[in-house]
């Protein structure tokens, strides 16, 4: 089973990605987290297999939450969601250390394929 944290500061999206997930029978979420700050309390704690992280948040942004992460040495293998086709700010994530980027209108296959991937 692969353990998977939602982080998107948009109630519907989380509740959207974690309905399409859970339909996979592989993937489990076991957290989410409606800000950058929450998340890097809590992602440390938990220990998911792969984060799914929004880029564009109030407060600490996506980005913030890969800095900080990387920095401490307790970053899981991340996807960046963006509804945004930001060259800039996927190339950001990628350097932060996210293994990829998917843009929120994703298909179901291509989604949980992404998860699979970096979970190995």
């Amino acid at each position: 089973m692969i353990r998977v944290m939602l982080v998107d500061d948009q109630n519907l999206v989380r509740k959207g990605v974690r309905s399409l997930l859970e339909l996979s029978e592989e993937i489990e979420v076991i957290a989410e987290a409606p800000d950058g700050a929450e998340a890097i309390r809590t992602i440390p704690d938990i220990g998911p297999d792969v984060v799914l992280l929004d880029m564009r948040m109030p407060g600490k942004s996506g980005l913030d939450v890969l800095q900080q992460l990387s920095s401490d040495g307790t970053l899981p293998p991340t996807i960046i969601l963006t509804t945004f086709d930001d060259d800039e700010m996927v190339l950001a994530g990628i350097k932060a250390g996210a293994k990829g980027f998917l843009l929120k209108d994703v298909s179901l296959e291509e989604l949980v394929g992404a998860v699979k991937t970096v979970a190995n």
